[in-house]
């Protein structure tokens, strides 16, 4: 029995060490990464269960839930993110083509403008 808890400890203790080693120090908490190395290796247990318990930084967890007693607390439906199109394919389209001739034309006549020499 022994045995067991010593490999259970030294195997804590090695995915701790590979834990820190590999977490970038933005997200490690309280002390720098080498000064947690140093508890994990000089305190095997205690310097794990330290480390991740007040240690390691973990990912924060969105929890939304309505109150349980309170009907009127509920969250209103989401709004459509797009609006619908009703038009079909040909008809988009055709307003498609119809914007291009109007840029086309106004360019024409901006262009004319220019070279009569018309400041409007």
């Amino acid at each position: 029995m022994p045995f067991v808890i010593s490999l259970l400890v030294l195997a804590g203790m090695i995915f701790a060490l590979v834990d820190i080693i590999t977490r970038d120090q933005s997200l490690v908490k309280h002390m720098p990464k080498t000064v947690w190395l140093f508890v994990v290796i000089l305190l095997p247990f205690l310097g794990t269960v330290l480390w991740f318990a007040i240690g390691r930084e973990y990912p924060q967890r969105e929890v939304r839930r309505a109150p349980q007693f309170a009907p009127w607390a509920t969250e209103p439906p989401a709004a459509p993110t797009r609006a619908y199109d009703a038009r079909s394919t040909e008809q988009q389209l055709a307003d498609l083509e119809r914007e291009i001739e109007e840029e086309r034309l106004r360019a024409d006549l901006a262009r004319r403008r220019r070279e009569l020499g018309d400041p409007a």
